[in-house]
C-alpha cells in the first residue's frame, strides 16, 4: 500500500514577516507544528484527551530544517507531514514546506511519546501507532 503525505495550507499574515518583509525563520517551526496538529486529528487523535485521560503526549525531541527559498507575506502554503518512521516511543516525520508546488522549506521531525505528568518516555499506544502506520 502506498503511503499518503497528509497535506495543510495556511496563507501567510503580516503578523508572520519580519522587517525584511519574508517569513522569519522561527515561523515556518509554527507552520509545521500546526499541520502536525492537524495531521494527527486528522488520525482521530484528540491531543486534549489523549493528555487528560490517557496522560501521554507527544512531544518535538528533535528538528532539522533547511530554508531554500523564503515565503511572503499573502503567499499560500501547503505544508507536507509524511510519516517516515514509527519505532516504540517516537514517531519521526518530514515536513515541506511547498509554494506553487515549489518546496521552499523542508524539515524532519522527531516526536516523542512522553507522560504528560511525569514528563518521561513512554512506549506509544498501540491504537495510536496502528493509526500512524496506516499513513
Amino acid at each position: 500500500m502506498e503511503r499518503v503525505i497528509f497535506e495543510w495550507n495556511t496563507r501567510v499574515y503580516f503578523e508572520d514577516t519580519d522587517s525584511g518583509g519574508v517569513v522569519y525563520h522561527a515561523n515556518y517551526l509554527k507552520f509545521m507544528e500546526r499541520a502536525r496538529t492537524e495531521w494527527l486529528r486528522s488520525l482521530g487523535l484528540n491531543q486534549i484527551k489523549l493528555k487528560k485521560e490517557d496522560k501521554m503526549m507527544f512531544i518535538v525531541r528533535k528538528v532539522d530544517i533547511q530554508y531554500k527559498i523564503p515565503a511572503r507575506f499573502n503567499d499560500e502554503l501547503l505544508i507536507q507531514t509524511d510519516c517516515v518512521k514509527i519505532t516504540d516511543y517516537s514517531v519521526l516525520l518530514k515536513q515541506n514546506i511547498l509554494r506553487d508546488k515549489q518546496t521552499i522549506t523542508e524539515g524532519k521531525v522527531e516526536i516523542v511519546c512522553i507522560n504528560s505528568e511525569l514528563f518521561k518516555p513512554i512506549r506509544i499506544p498501540k491504537m495510536a501507532k496502528q493509526l500512524m502506520e496506516i499513513i
